[in-house]
């Protein structure tokens, strides 16, 4: 019996759970049809509503720079050669490349023997001319003396013949004496007449003495410009480079011997495009004395240059396209020729108008404004120059109004934006302690450990020449310090 009560009684159990599985079986399936055949309710979606950086468009004056790459060359820069041949005899001390030399400095010495025996020669020759122009001369005067006896002669001779016929007028000459008398003044015209052929030439040898002694003296002012010659100086100061010659050495006529490099007289030569050389000409079409700023960097720092464009090239040349100028440099250290350096040429100011980020224009020049319901609205200004990251435009109307700086693929016309505007928040980043000593910050201040890093870094480079040390050490030295020098001195420590 009892088997029997505890079978009936797991049966019921059993019955009820099967029971109690098919009702919650039924109610989730009930469940989910009337899910399924309720209506969707269709909640309504916001508009979203982006944030963006916005700048206002200002009309101010703007002054633009081009940036062009040019070489350092020497205003002054000349071949020394040899006028003589000959041996070098004796070399100045330091004859070398790279070593200074003041004007008038004897920098060798050609053995000088044939030029001054040739001088020598000039001046026997000199002193024979001048005996034969002395001797030239008084026969010359004793010629001319002679004509003068025989002149005499012959108007006596004239005297005696106009004597004879006024005898023979009168009827007491005979014609034998009048003969006799006419011959003897024939005979004294015709020694006149001889006479004057040798004054003639005599006056002819004195001419060819005086030749002779001007050829005398010009051979040997010529022979003591060769023993000149043999002595090459210094035409002016300057440093030497490309120094080909060693004492005891044989020198031909005209052979270069070095280069004298005058490195305080410097210019740089840059070319620029058609378009940019003509942004530089004024309404005649003259080409303006603009100036500009000479980079050049040396271990992550800066040597700077300032100078004016002074000239531009006579020609495009073969093969090459714009102009090539050229700016006089007024003051530098540390450069030398054939440096290649980066030229800032700063163009006329421009007038009225606007200075916006490279970012808020895109390739069709269009802009995106802001406007008073904080919709987006396509805007057009005329780009005029680009300068790294910024852009000068004419706003045309859209002076005074606010556009987006940063353009991105998610904007466009009509979508609704909320101003962001990076001045004001910079502040509330500094005082969280964010941002503050930013390296795109003009001028910095550092910490005494961070100051101290620097300087040694600086004074522990020997390949950065003294005077641009110098200069870095003291913008160091100061309480703000650019941004830029710092930068450029960690990136060589690694910092």
């Amino acid at each position: 019996m009892q088997f029997l009560r505890r079978s009936l009684v797991g049966l019921f159990l059993l019955s009820l759970t099967l029971g109690l599985l098919a009702y919650a079986g039924g109610a989730f399936y009930a469940a989910v049809q009337e899910r399924l055949s309720r209506e969707a309710r269709q909640t309504p979606a916001e508009e979203r509503v982006l944030a963006v950086n916005t700048v206002a468009i200002e009309l101010q004056d703007a002054t633009p720079v081009m940036t062009a790459f040019g070489e350092i060359g020497s205003r002054r820069t000349l071949e020394v050669r040899a006028s003589a041949a000959g041996r070098i005899v004796e070399l100045a001390e330091g004859f070398e490349s790279g070593a200074a030399v003041q004007a008038g400095d004897v920098l060798l010495r050609i053995d000088p023997e044939d030029a001054e025996a040739a001088v020598e020669v000039a001046r026997a020759d000199l002193a024979e001319a001048e005996v034969e122009l002395r001797d030239a001369d008084r026969t010359l005067a004793l010629v001319r003396d002679e004509l003068v006896a025989i002149q005499v002669q012959a108007d006596l001779r004239q005297q005696a013949l106009d004597r004879q016929n006024n005898l023979s007028d009168r009827g007491f000459g005979s014609d034998a004496a009048i003969e006799t008398a006419a011959l003897a003044a024939a005979a004294a015209n015709q020694a006149v007449v001889s006479q004057r052929m040798a004054v003639a030439s005599a006056e002819n040898r004195l001419d060819v003495a005086g030749n002779g002694l001007a050829r005398a003296r010009i051979a040997l002012a010529k022979a003591e410009r060769d023993l000149v010659d043999t002595v090459v100086k210094a035409p002016f100061s300057g440093t030497l480079a490309d120094v080909a010659v060693v004492e005891g050495g044989l020198l031909s006529q005209n052979e270069q011997i070095a280069t004298i490099i005058d490195p305080t007289d410097l210019e740089v030569a840059f070319r620029l495009s058609t378009a940019q050389y003509a942004r530089l000409l004024d309404k005649d079409g003259t080409l303006i004395e603009a100036p500009v700023k000479v980079t050049l960097d040396v271990q992550g720092l800066d040597l700077e240059a300032t100078g004016v464009i002074n000239r531009a090239s006579a020609s495009v040349g073969e093969g090459q396209t714009g102009r090539q100028l050229f700016a006089r440099l007024d003051g530098f250290a540390g450069f030398r020729p054939g440096d290649f350096v980066t030229v800032h040429i700063r163009e006329p100011q421009m007038r009225d108008v606007a200075v916006l980020p490279a970012t808020a224009l895109d390739a069709s020049q269009g802009v995106l404004v802001v406007n008073a319901e904080n919709r987006l609205e396509a805007g057009q200004v005329t780009l005029l120059r680009r300068q790294g990251n910024d852009v000068i435009v004419d706003p045309g109307p859209l002076v005074g109004a606010r556009i987006v700086s940063e353009l991105s693929p998610l904007l466009g016309p009509g979508i609704r934006v909320r101003e962001f505007d990076p001045a004001a928040a910079k502040p509330d980043l500094v005082a969280n302690g964010i941002g503050g000593g930013s390296e795109t910050a003009e001028t910095i201040a550092l910490t005494p450990e961070r100051r101290a890093a620097l300087i040694a870094a600086v004074e522990a480079n020997l390949r950065m020449p003294a005077e641009a040390k110098a200069r870095v050490l003291a913008q160091l030295q100061e309480d703000l310090v650019p941004a830029r020098t710092v930068a450029r001195i960690e990136a060589r420590m690694g910092g």
